[in-house]
């Protein structure tokens, strides 16, 4: 599963960021790097961007991107 489709209130942990370059190092620096929990915490009204909780800030990322992003384990919160 990807990050686009994980459902709001859902936990799940980052497995592998995608993408090339300057994007996946943008991901990366923002703190989305594998083993690291997530959770959706909110979708705009049109589905994108959506926003995340992620290392203890809130960071809100377009759905393309997190689509880029595939994750194990989801858990509910």
């Amino acid at each position: 599963m990807t990050l686009d489709h994980l459902p709001v209130g859902k936990r799940a942990v980052i497995k592998a960021v995608g993408g090339e370059g300057a994007l996946r190092l943008r991901l990366l620096d923002m703190g989305l790097i594998p083993r690291t929990p997530v959770v959706v915490r909110k979708v705009a009204p049109m589905g994108d961007p959506i926003e995340i909780h992620i290392r203890g800030y809130e960071l809100t990322i377009r759905k393309e991107d997190a689509a880029k992003i595939e994750l194990s384990e989801e858990v509910s919160v």
